[in-house]
Formats: structure tokens, sequence, C-alpha cells
């Protein structure tokens, strides 16, 4: 059994860790508030950093300044977001004085897929092609980076796929170099708890949320919902309402079979 309170950033160190062990601490970090789940990531890894793109993250990040000023952020550019998103992600550079590194697709490879397939091929034949260039490659690159990441995911995200997601994991992202490990301090929170939290600590958020946009992604594949909606339904739309993932967390679709 690991110490709670044990800090362990050596990297050859973490890898010992055995399925029990993981499994004992995310039990022991699901009875946690974030902030208290957030000291342990960030006292066990030096190298760790924050996916930064929607609400649910820049509550992270808020949390994240108070007990480490210079925490690791990232972001995936895919190069077709709405332009509030550009303006939202900057917004959140200038509040926390924080560098924000911006993961963008490979040139060579985008421009190879769009000189097949065009710019819509999505509506036509799914979003799986397009994500996997545009956002599941970076993110792969971009983790070999890392020895861990946080995530703002959330149990009622996804009906789908997210009901299960916990707290603390080993991460089987493809294509991972060595162990990677994931925090998901948000797992047990909802879509309430995080406005909350914004409307009280004055956190920024992206904009389109203020014109019926909830889960939001890339421009031509996110549009807002219904009242009664769920908040993926507005996610690639025009397919059907299986699993309303990109891939960029894999082991929830793993978790589903």
């Amino acid at each position: 059994m690991i110490p709670f309170a044990q800090a362990q950033t050596n990297k050859a160190r973490e890898s010992m860790l055995t399925t029990a062990e993981i499994d004992d601490l995310d039990q022991k970090l699901k009875e946690l508030q974030p902030k208290p789940i957030l000291k342990e990531a960030l006292e066990r890894f030096d190298n760790i950093a924050i996916s930064f793109s929607g609400a649910e993250d820049v509550v992270l990040i808020d949390m994240a300044v108070k007990l480490k000023k210079d925490v690791k952020v990232f972001s995936l550019d895919t190069g077709r977001l709405h332009p509030e998103t550009y303006q939202f992600i900057e917004d959140v550079r200038k509040h926390y004085g924080i560098a924000i590194d911006i993961v963008t697709p490979d040139k060579e490879a985008l421009q190879a897929f769009t000189k097949e397939k065009g710019l819509f091929s999505f509506y036509e034949d799914g979003h799986g092609e397009c994500c996997q260039v545009r956002k599941i490659a970076p993110l792969k690159g971009h983790l070999r980076t890392v020895d861990a990441w946080i995530t703002g995911q959330r149990k009622d995200q996804s009906p789908g796929t997210r009901t299960e997601i916990p707290t603390f994991q080993k991460d089987t992202f493809e294509g991972a170099t060595g162990d990677l490990y994931k925090f998901n301090p948000l797992a047990n929170w909802t879509s309430e708890d995080v406005w909350t939290y914004i409307k009280m600590f004055d956190v920024p958020y992206n904009k389109l949320h203020e014109q019926g946009y909830i889960s939001i992604g890339c421009q031509p594949c996110t549009r807002p919902v219904l009242p009664n909606q769920h908040e993926r339904e507005g996610r690639w739309w025009w397919e059907n309402e299986g699993h309303k993932e990109c891939g960029l967390h894999a082991s929830n679709l793993i978790q589903k079979g």
C-alpha cells in the first residue's frame, strides 16, 4: 500500500506501481475534493501537465496555481476552433499569468488528409479520421513528454463512456512511452459544481457558453443544445447517439468495451 501523502517524483519509482497500488490510491483520492487531489498529483509528479480546453479545465487551473505557480498547461489547437475559443485561451493565459503550450497537428499529415478528403469529410464518414489527425496524434506526441496529466473529465459528462472514470489511473493511451498516469480530480463533480466554482471565484470561461453551447469542440462539429438535451448531444450531432468521444480519453471506450 502506498503512503497517501508520500511524494514520489522519480519516474523510475512511479513505474513500479502495481495495479493494486493504483486502485488503492484511486480509492483514497475519490473520497476527496478536487483541490486535495490536485495537491497529491502535483506533489507526486514533477513532470505533470493540465490538459486545457473547457470550463472544467480552468477550474483545475485556478486551483492548481494556488498550489504551484509554475504549473504546466497545454491546449490542443486543431485549427478548427471557434474564434471565441481562441480568445478564451488567451484570456486564461493572461488571467493567471501562465504559459500555455499550444499543441498543433503535424503539418504534413494534415495537408495530406485535407488534400485527399477535403475539409468536411467527417459529415460523410464520421469524425474519427479527422480527430485522429487533428487531435489524437498531436496529443500522443505531447503526452510522450510528460509522466502524468490532469483532465477535467466528469462522470456525468457522457452517460455512454464516462460514468466509470476513476480519479487516478494508469493511462492506456496507445503509443505512451513507459508508464503514463492520469488524474481526473473532477470525476465526481457535476456541471452545477463546476459553474458554482466559476461564479464564486470569477474564473474565466468561454463566451460560447452564453450562446447555449455546453460541450465545446471544433467549430464545424459543435452546436448549442436545446433545453433538456444532454451536453454531449451538441457534439458530432449528425452521428448516432452512441459513444460521443473523439479518442482523447481512449481508456473510457476500453472500459465500456
